[in-house]
């Protein structure tokens, strides 16, 4: 069965500008508000050329890692995470063995999961990729056996 079009296209170009946007890689557009300290982010341009139904973010390590980030979900439908450089490691709520992405993996990680970073490589880079662009992150108490 064929899956029907979900858009009406193609649009020529000039129609379109409107969704057409070029996020250079620029060091100046990083920043550091974000949850995490030890890491710096860079906004992509995706909430604005969807109009907030995707969020996409660039990463980078800023400093070691020192701490894990504990034990967190996020209310979101979809979660991806693509290592470009380093690596970073997660503990999943109920999963024994901790998950580490190396650069050139990716990680779907279903919305709604608990999970704890317990680690990343000093020269951690990575794309995230969220739905929707806004969305809650709550802290949470995962009862593990030591």
């Amino acid at each position: 069965m064929k899956t029907p079009p979900r858009f009406n296209g193609p649009l020529p170009l000039s129609e379109a500008m409107s969704k057409l946007i070029l996020t250079p890689l620029e060091d100046g557009r990083f920043h550091r508000e974000g949850p995490r300290s030890f890491v710096e982010y860079r906004d992509l341009g995706m909430s604005e050329a969807t109009g907030g139904r995707i969020s996409g973010k660039h990463i980078r390590a800023i400093q070691p890692f020192s701490e894990e980030t504990g034990w967190h979900w996020h209310d979101m439908t979809a979660h991806f995470v693509y290592v470009l450089k380093g690596w970073v490691k997660f503990r999943f709520d109920g999963v024994d063995e901790s998950v580490t992405v190396v650069a050139g993996s990716c990680l779907s990680q279903p919305g709604g999961v608990a999970h704890n970073v317990v680690g990343q490589s000093d020269d951690l880079e990575l794309i995230e990729i969220n739905m929707p662009a806004e969305y809650i992150t709550a802290e949470c108490n995962v009862e593990r056996e030591t």
